[in-house]
């Protein structure tokens, strides 16, 4: 059992602060806090899988128990009974609990009371719970008070990948760190590491992929790049790591994507079915398309955010992306960048992702050839192609200028004035006997006092002269301006029909 192969993952799994790479300010504050005796009773590190939430846990529960110095220390020598203890997972007083598999309340209060007996062999007795916010709601309830005033000898370390899962209640009692995804260039330098110790070959296009592919995570990376030692046999390249991945060359990607926006759509197909011939998978074409869409996008000369330095693609493929891009608008990047996110979750579920991707392919090309609105509108004027909408111009009143003749023309006279007040109680209330210029004889239905006044101030303002104003003291049945115009409506044709098909139907307003 001793010649057992040890996975990188393991092997090379961090053991003090110093290995513990790519959180430099987790370390930075951890280590300050040990040597200035500031060690807080509880931690809890969340943060994606593989970015060290556990490793951590463990460095800390050597530091703490490390029998190098008289106290604790940032720098566990590691070869200490207690730190090989705890780094087998063998230490009497440091204790890890997977919450996944022990939820339960009883589970936590089994924990609590073994908190009060003092250590046996450490300084500390060190709890580690992974995985924490897997506990149930009454495992936490239990776990508050002893979490927030713990005996002087016990420290809990709560490890999680759902922070939010996590009661605010546990958060506020612990010391929160958040272990960021490890940058690609850190992945890079530490595979290359473990290469040079295992004496793998490993390329560097094989390296970017695997660290690229890592996604931030430490421990996927190591699993991809065993995965490709046991494949190659120890010499990584580009083309194996590509094969495994089911990844097509950037190059086609390119290409592909150069197809898609010249509008040739039977040979985006033909290009996407030799792809898929090769045994690429579709998901992740669709994922490296996306990829090219977002670099593309950042060089694209409407934005310039940067020459794509820093991109997975080499300088002649930055070149032919320029140039792409001297072809196409931004808002055509935009849009095709939409339609593929769409279809990731279409892709997920299809019964057949190939035909859920030629559709694809089709629905890109189209939605590039799109003009913009701004096109649309600067060669369709809509003076040309649609058809002008007819203008209503109501008699605008003007002093010593127009005459009012009829009720209709005082109306529309109001409403052309935004008398809307005004206008909508005459409309409604005043029939009209007679009307001249400068006289005007009526019946008010509702006899508002006010309306003479307002009516007589309003049109020697607008006509500029004095109208001489009668009031009739009883109605002659006069439609008002409102009555007249359903009148008109009913006796059209087509609102006659329109009527006849509701029985009992009546227009009760009519609105302009």
């Amino acid at each position: 059992m001793d010649n057992n192969y040890t996975v990188l993952a393991r092997k090379y799994r961090s053991q003090d602060f110093n290995s513990l790479i790519g959180q430099d300010v987790l370390v930075k504050t951890l280590t300050t806090a040990i040597n200035t005796g500031r060690i807080a009773h509880a931690y809890i590190f969340t943060g994606i899988r593989g970015t060290g939430k556990t490793s951590t846990a463990r460095i800390l529960a050597k530091a703490l128990n490390c029998l190098s110095s008289d106290g604790p220390t940032a720098t566990p020598c590691g070869v200490c009974e207690n730190c090989r203890a705890i780094a087998a997972g063998q230490h009497i007083d440091v204790m890890e609990i997977d919450a996944a598999s022990h939820t339960g309340v009883d589970n936590i209060r089994d924990i609590l009371d073994a908190a009060q007996y003092r250590p046996t062999n450490g300084r500390y007795k060190v709890y580690i719970i992974d995985e924490v916010h897997m506990l149930s709601t009454a495992a936490f309830n239990a776990l508050l008070k002893t979490l927030e005033e713990p005996p002087a000898h016990v420290i809990f370390i709560l490890a999680t990948t759902e922070i939010r899962k996590v009661p605010v209640t546990i958060l506020s009692r612990c010391q929160r760190f958040d272990l960021v995804r490890v940058p690609v260039e850190t992945l890079k330098k530490h595979f290359e590491w473990i290469a040079n110790q295992e004496k793998i070959e490993l390329s560097d296009a094989a390296n970017e992929l695997l660290a690229r592919a890592a996604d931030g995570s430490v421990r996927d990376g190591l699993s991809l790049l065993d995965q490709a030692i046991a494949q190659t046999g120890g010499h990584v390249d580009e083309q194996s790591v590509m094969d495994m991945l089911k990844r097509a060359d950037r190059n086609v990607v390119v290409d592909f994507m150069e197809t898609i926006l010249s509008g040739d759509t039977s040979k985006a197909l033909e290009m996407a079915d030799n792809i898929y011939t090769n045994g690429a998978d579709l998901i992740m074409l669709l994922s490296d398309m996306m990829e090219w869409t977002h670099w593309a996008t950042r060089m694209h000369p409407a934005i310039n955010a940067g020459d794509g330095s820093n991109s997975p693609y080499t300088a002649d493929q930055r070149e032919r992306t320029r140039k792409i891009n001297s072809g196409i608008s931004l808002n055509t990047l935009s849009r095709i960048w939409q339609v593929m996110v769409a279809a990731v979750s279409e892709m997920q579920v299809a019964g057949n992702q190939k035909q859920c991707f030629d559709m694809l392919i089709v629905r890109m090309m189209h939605i590039a050839d799109m003009p913009s609105v701004a096109e649309i509108l600067k060669n369709n004027p809509v003076s040309n192609n649609t058809v002008q909408p007819q203008k209503t111009i109501a008699p605008v009143v003007q002093k010593n200028v127009n005459q009012i003749n009829t009720a209709e023309e005082l109306g529309k006279a109001m409403q052309a004035d935004k008398e809307i007040l005004l206008y909508t109680y005459f409309s409604e209330n005043v029939e009209v006997c007679e009307i001249t210029d400068g006289k005007l004889n009526y019946f008010d239905r509702k006899a508002d006092k006010d309306f003479a006044n307002k009516l007589s101030a309003w049109l020697e303002k607008h006509t500029g002269k004095q109208w001489t104003l009668i009031h009739s003291t009883e109605s002659q049945h006069i439609p008002t301006v409102i009555e007249h115009q359903q009148q008109e409506l009913a006796a059209d044709p087509m609102m006659a029909s329109a009527m006849g098909l509701f029985e009992g139907a009546e227009i009760v307003e009519v609105s302009k």
